[in-house]
C-alpha cells in the first residue's frame, strides 16, 4: 500500500475509495464500504484494503455530520463532495454511526491486517492517535 500520511486519507486504498464515492450522490457507498467491512467481524480478520477504507468511509461520515478531522490537500475531493450532498441528505442515521463506531474498533482489533502494519512501521503511535481521535468525534 502506497501510504504518505496516517490520516484516513493519506494512502492508495483510501485515495482510490474517494474517487469512487465521486460518483454518489447519497449515503448507499458509505453504508456499503462499512457493510463490506463488518463481514469481517465474521470471518476473524481484516484485511488492510478494507480496513483503509474503513478510515475513509467514516471519516467522511463524519465529515457529513460536522465532526470532520483537519482538511488537507488528500480530503479536499472529500470536502467537495460533502458540500455538495450535504444539503440534499435527510436526517442523521443512527445506524450507520453504529456501523462506523463498529469499523473503527475492527480496524483496531488484532483481527486487522491495517492496524498489524502500521504496528511494524515507526508511526503506529501516530496512526493510533488519529484513529482514537476519529472515534472520539465520532461519539461526541
Amino acid at each position: 500500500m502506497g501510504t504518505w500520511a496516517v490520516g484516513p486519507y493519506g494512502n492508495d486504498f483510501a485515495q482510490d475509495w474517494v474517487e469512487d464515492l465521486q460518483e454518489s450522490r447519497d449515503l448507499y457507498f458509505i453504508e456499503d464500504t462499512l457493510n463490506n467491512v463488518l463481514q469481517a467481524e465474521t470471518t476473524e480478520y481484516l484485511e488492510a484494503p478494507f480496513g483503509a477504507e474503513a478510515l475513509a468511509a467514516v471519516e467522511t461520515w463524519s465529515r457529513l455530520q460536522g465532526k470532520g478531522g483537519a482538511s488537507d490537500e488528500d480530503s479536499a475531493a472529500v470536502d467537495q463532495w460533502v458540500a455538495d450532498v450535504q444539503a440534499k441528505l435527510s436526517k442523521p442515521r443512527a445506524d450507520i454511526a453504529e456501523k462506523a463506531a463498529r469499523a473503527l474498533a475492527l480496524v483496531l482489533s488484532d483481527a486487522s491486517e491495517l492496524r498489524e502494519l502500521w504496528e511494524d512501521s515507526e508511526h503506529y503511535e501516530e496512526w493510533h492517535a488519529s484513529v482514537a481521535d476519529l472515534q472520539r468525534r465520532l461519539s461526541a
